[in-house]
């Protein structure tokens, strides 16, 4: 329980225990006021049993509750009247911001100076102009037991500690590894999805291993349930007022932020695409819906055209292009097949994979399945109805020719930018990324604002296993700000591709900024530069309940923050 001193008088707080009633009575609290209804969660303790914890240390509890933005005048009235007791009160709700817009009606209508609670509110970082507004716009006097429009009507910002945009991997798992460090902070994850999803499991659902339910969860059953979840969408930042705007007009305050709202799969930067997309032979693992399509239209070519293509970088899980095509070249294989099809892999960069130590097992495969590679060719146009892709060259002598090629299946990498909110935010960079430090994690310009994840400017693989490294640097350095302390949680640029080249063998490939190899585990155990059973399991039976059970829970296995100074060295 973080327990906000407002003044000597009194204090807020998020939810109480019966133990923590006990700990603030011990410490002089003659009255406790709870602004909470109850049953706003499962969890939540009921005002009968906090009651009966106060009564056995002789001091008073109150229900006042209220739901967010619903304050009523009678509750301003009952709050004027506890706080000219004089005796010492702790008001406690969700989080401590009604019990604090609470307070702040009351010292309003009371006759309080307007300077002072709007310090109090800067200090605690709790907005509540619009709460107290009425109050000083008309004497005291006029606000009666039935006027209670002012108070009711008036909405404050919702402010906290932490703000998270976006309930991905990094999301979720740095609000949990933020409360396994300091469990009082005042965190809310803002996104408005219901439904969330283990996307590295997409490969394997593309290639008749996984089925795609498994991959899926609620939000409701992941979010932690000390964080405030916001359901809506965040449509622009303002980091000069420390506030984030949301799609219905209103803000939320905070004192960190953390932005982790993946990137922006772009399907329209190719025409033609979306139209033709789970049909004609048009699929993509990088959809959850259309992931189940490209099983079945493995399952049932038996001959004729494949393609698989990659755009420009950088996008997310630079390997999973290729995985697709490998472990459908391994199907055809075993079915006895691959020999009445032809596979064109068109990839819009100029080599197989970024990271020369892994080309050399991965070229191995390419030689087997007999692909042809077509490096320098980038997609921009599809039409499903004829089966045909065209292909436009980047670079080298035939520089701008347009080629056209037929299909009986084409798997499509759509092109990757930041979302549109950040790209056009004070908060973005170079191509609209969001612009951070690449080993804090600390944006350049914005000392209180975090990059995770996919959208951030930093020259790494944009990877799940990337973000599980970066969560805990995160999480550790807001901490250590809140705490005074200098940062020094450190990110080296670790990302993980689990390459699977066949079904029961994957080329693990760990590395960090500059190509430099970074491996989880001795060679022996994974001998990460050549194909291995090993490798397979990890991704296949183990990775799985690593994401759901531990990464998204805060626990950081093999994941803890790197010294930042030796990581800049």
């Amino acid at each position: 329980m973080k327990s906000i001193t407002v003044n000597e008088q009194l204090s807020v707080s998020g939810q109480l225990s019966a133990e923590d009633v006990r700990q603030l009575a011990d410490s002089g609290v003659a009255v406790f006021v709870c602004n909470r209804p109850d049953k706003e969660a499962a969890e939540q303790p009921s005002f009968d049993s906090l009651q009966a914890a106060a009564e056995e240390c002789g001091v008073e509890m109150h229900h006042l509750p209220f739901k967010s933005g619903a304050m009523e005048q009678a509750h301003v009235d009952s709050m004027v009247s506890l706080l000219k007791t004089g005796k010492r009160l702790h008001a406690f709700c969700r989080t401590g911001n009604r019990s604090f817009c609470l307070y702040a009606a009351a010292h309003a209508q009371s006759g309080g100076s307007k300077g002072e609670i709007l310090e109090q509110s800067q200090r605690v970082g709790i907005d509540i102009k619009e709460i107290i507004e009425p109050y000083y716009g008309e004497t005291v006097s006029t606000m009666s037991n039935q006027d209670n429009g002012a108070a009711s009507q008036a909405q404050a910002k919702p402010s906290f500690d932490v703000v998270v945009v976006g309930a991905g991997s990094g999301g979720i798992a740095v609000a949990s590894s933020l409360l396994k460090r300091e469990g009082d902070l005042r965190i809310a994850l803002i996104d408005p999805a219901e439904e969330h999803f283990y996307q590295p499991g997409w490969t394997m659902v593309g290639g008749g291993v996984f089925d795609a339910k498994s991959t899926r969860r609620t939000m409701e059953e992941l979010i932690p349930r000390d964080v405030s979840w916001i359901k809506q969408a965040v449509v622009a930042f303002d980091p000069e007022a420390n506030e984030v705007e949301l799609d219905d007009g209103s803000r939320v305050c905070y004192q960190q932020l953390v932005v982790a709202p993946g990137l922006k799969l772009n399907w329209a930067g190719i025409e033609g695409l979306e139209e033709t997309l789970g049909e004609n032979g048009v699929t993509s693992n990088y959809s959850y819906k259309l992931a189940p399509y490209t099983w079945e239209l493995v399952q049932g070519l038996k001959n004729g055209k494949a393609l698989f293509t990659q755009p420009p970088m950088p996008i997310k899980c630079a390997g999973a292009p290729q995985k697709a095509m490998y472990l459908s070249c391994d199907h055809w294989r075993r079915s006895g097949v691959l020999n009445n099809i032809d596979v064109d892999f068109l990839n819009a960069g100029g080599v197989l994979f970024g990271v020369a130590d892994y080309v050399p097992a991965l070229q191995t495969y390419i030689d087997r399945y007999g692909i042809n590679t077509m490096y320098n060719h980038q997609l921009f146009k599809v039409d499903g109805k004829n089966k045909l892709a065209y292909f436009r060259v980047v670079a080298g002598d035939d520089e701008g020719k347009e080629i056209e090629k037929s299909f009986d299946m084409i798997h499509v990498c759509p092109p990757q930018c930041a979302p549109d909110f950040v790209a056009s935010s004070p908060l973005a960079g170079a191509g609209g990324w969001l612009e951070v430090d690449q080993f804090s994690l600390q944006h350049k310009r914005y000392g209180n604002v975090w990059g995770l994840g996919d959208v951030m400017d930093t020259p790494n693989a944009k990877t799940m296993a990337a973000v599980r490294k970066q969560v805990p640097v995160v999480a550790q350095n807001i901490v250590d700000r809140f705490a005074g302390k200098t940062i020094n949680g450190g990110y080296d640029g670790y990302g993980s591709c689990p390459l699977t080249v066949e079904q029961g063998k994957i080329v693990l490939a760990e590395f960090g900024y500059g190509g430099k190899i970074i491996p989880t585990f001795p060679t022996w155990v994974l001998q990460g530069k050549k194909p291995t059973r090993s490798a397979w399991v990890l991704k296949k039976d183990i990775l799985p309940g690593i994401y759901w059970s531990a990464m998204l829970k805060g626990r950081e296995w093999l994941a803890q923050p790197q010294d930042l100074e030796r990581v800049k060295s």
